[in-house]
């Protein structure tokens, strides 16, 4: 109580009501007017954090709860009591009287500490952690909230308990000689190496300051300090009107209560004021030619971009060109296709598609390129070994009718490197003759070799799998696919397709088989040749032998000039004999291609004669243009009267033929 005021503590109550104020002087009293005082719900405090602090205190603590601004008075205290020594004896716990002297160094009675909170607002009051000595550190801290009368228990907000840690210590800036200033470069970032400096703060909760400049502290680390000072300098807090390192900013670092100068920093931003006039000079210069190859350089750019952009445009007006002209020929050959192929079906209407039988058939698939099949030689030895080759026959067919035998037979073949594809191709021939009888027990074999090929190709490469026809196996599958589609091919896809005749459109290499207008890419003639068709007059021999020859309308036949004369003999032979089987066509060896041109007389065409082009060791078969066999000039072919000797039949290579497009 004072002159002029008077203050007094409430009473609990155990309600929220409105009640008047009455003062008492002895037996007197006085009520104040027009004024009610209102209890209150209790303020409640609900949780805390954090739970750590160092021990110099001055971490905010953020209280939150209900009814805070209701407190006058709120404070945060700090109880510091001696550890219990507890010894564990007959099964319980007992607690040791401690000595009565108190030891140097040690805490021997219970000490509190306390500080003013800020309210902030109804439901959040901050409050700084008090202070304490390190040697307090070894005894038991607990922090209470204490508003007005109601006591709560940090340990009870917050599931850690609270705890003090060991103050953090920062190094100066500059390690080396810290009484000189820090040199720091602007855009990088100060780094500060210290200890314990998150053990009970966080990066949030640091003030890094520069003179009047705020660094943003960015990571905070056990042992670093990482933060992002202003771009420019700023002024020192103090401003005085020394000159030299007194008039550089100070920097410290605010951790709670503990506040650390680090050193003063200075800008490298004068570094460019110091440079040497000569030094200045020289760049400009530097900087001057720099600038003139930079200018010529795009000068020259500029110049190739047009060169190369007039280049693109031409470039695009020829593609332009050629793909109209590529557009305009589609257009005219599949005109000229599509002309040709009726032309073709209504010839095989008449007379109908000749089929070979399927001994030929079977006999072409099975040996190609052999001019007479394995399988009409007889066999020619004397009589006294016949009995005895019959009975090795007889044998060799009852091992192939086992399917061990066989398939370890085959494999063994196969892992001969000295058998070359040509050698599989014919023994695997063989074994389809020697199997036609059985299919059902070729198939059985065929599947497991198969399966056996596909493992092998598994770990290998599988997409080279089937692509050529080099192994037993894979002749094995061709020969068992013509077999089984024979039929199929004769009676239900034997129609015109017309692929010879779109092959003969174009020229055909006459030693090595490649065409221009193949459907096999191995096969296809690469070179660009020049040629044109001719259209010739065939006559048969019952003409050439009556004499109207020079005046009969023999059979149209479309060449190229440049077919060799084989080429055009059988092409002669293709129109001569249309709708007639292969086999009751006679051979175009045995026959020779006679030029009748009137008045001049008649010319035997070959191949080769005394008027063939040598080039260095290379003859160059001889071909209509060769010739000069003009268009719409009559041919015949008639009976080969001198001795041929044929030409060498080029090696048979697996997969590589026509008739595999």
């Amino acid at each position: 109580m004072q002159e002029n005021q008077i203050q007094c503590q409430t009473s609990p109550s155990n309600m929220s009501v409105e009640l008047p104020v009455t003062i008492k002087y002895g037996h007197s009293e006085r009520r104040l007017e027009g004024f009610l005082f209102r209890y209150t719900l209790d303020p409640n405090i609900t949780f805390a954090e954090p739970a750590k602090s160092f021990l110099s205190g001055g971490r905010v603590i953020r209280v939150r709860g209900h009814n805070l601004d209701v407190v006058q008075s709120p404070k945060i205290r700090i109880t510091v009591s001696p550890s219990e020594r507890h010894r564990r004896g007959l099964g319980r716990w007992r607690r040791i009287v401690p000595e009565t002297e108190c030891p140097q160094n040690a805490l021997c009675s219970i000490q509190q500490f306390e500080e003013l909170c800020l309210i902030n607002s109804s439901y959040l009051i901050l409050c700084k952690t008090p202070a304490i000595n390190l040697l307090l550190r070894i005894g038991q801290v607990k922090l209470e909230f204490i508003l007005d009368n109601l006591i709560f228990d940090f340990n009870s907000l917050h599931p850690t308990p609270f705890s003090y840690e060991v103050n953090p210590a920062l190094k100066p800036l500059n390690t080396e000689d810290p009484a000189k200033p820090y040199r720091h470069k602007p855009g990088s970032v100060i780094s500060v190496e210290g200890e314990n400096l998150d053990l009970a703060i966080s990066k949030e909760e640091v003030v890094a300051m520069i003179g009047e400049g705020v660094c943003a502290v960015k990571t905070l680390t056990r042992n670093h300090l990482y933060c992002d000072p202003p771009p420019e300098q700023p002024v020192p807090r103090h401003q005085t009107q020394r000159e030299g390192t007194d008039s550089l900013p100070e920097f410290t670092v605010q951790m709670g209560n503990l506040n650390f100068l680090l050193g003063r920093v200075q800008y490298d931003t004068e570094s460019q004021l110091t440079f040497p006039l000569e030094a200045q000079i020289g760049l400009g210069v530097g900087a001057s030619l720099v600038a003139l190859i930079v200018l010529f350089i795009v000068f020259v750019y500029r110049r190739k971009s047009k060169q190369a952009l007039r280049d693109y445009k031409k470039v695009q007006i020829q593609l332009e060109n050629l793909e109209t002209s590529v557009r305009d020929r589609c257009k005219k050959e599949f005109t000229d296709l599509m002309t040709e192929m009726m032309d073709l079906t209504s010839d095989l209407v008449g007379t109908g598609i000749p089929f070979l039988d399927y001994r030929s058939y079977a006999e072409r698939i099975f040996f190609p390129g052999h001019r007479e099949s394995p399988l009409r030689r007889g066999l020619d030895m004397p009589e006294c070994r016949r009995q005895t080759m019959e009975q090795g026959l007889v044998q060799l067919s009852n091992l192939l009718n086992s399917k061990l035998f066989l398939t370890k037979f085959i494999h063994t073949l196969e892992i001969q490197r000295t058998f070359s594809p040509r050698d599989r191709a014919y023994v695997a021939s063989l074994l389809t003759v020697s199997l036609h009888g059985k299919l059902e027990y070729f198939t059985d074999i065929l599947k497991t070799l198969l399966n056996d090929l596909i493992e092998q190709y598994v770990a290998k490469n599988p997409k080279l799998m089937l692509r050529r026809t080099e192994t037993v196996v894979e002749k094995l599958l061709t020969n068992w696919m013509s077999i089984c589609l024979y039929t199929f091919v004769r009676d239900s896809v034997g129609e015109p397709r017309g692929i010879k005749h779109q092959v003969d459109k174009g020229p055909v290499d006459g030693v090595t088989g490649k065409a221009k207008y193949t459907l096999n890419d191995n096969r296809l003639l690469r070179e660009d040749l020049e040629y044109r068709s001719l259209t010739l007059n065939a006559v048969t021999q019952t003409e050439a032998a009556v004499g109207e020859a020079e005046d009969s309308q023999g059979v149209s036949v479309k060449v190229l000039d440049c077919d060799t004369i084989t080429q055009v003999k059988e092409k002669t032979l293709d129109q001569l004999y249309k709708g007639t089987p292969y086999c009751h066509r006679p051979d175009p060896d045995s026959l020779d291609l006679e030029w009748r041109s009137g008045l001049a007389g008649h010319l035997i065409l070959s191949d080769e004669d005394v008027t063939s082009v040598i080039q260095g060791t290379w003859k160059r078969l001889n071909t209509l243009q060769h010739y000069k066999v003009p268009d719409g000039a009559t041919v015949a072919l008639v009976p080969r009267v001198t001795k041929h000797i044929p030409r060498e039949t080029q090696d048979y290579v697996p997969g590589e033929s026509e008739s595999d497009a």
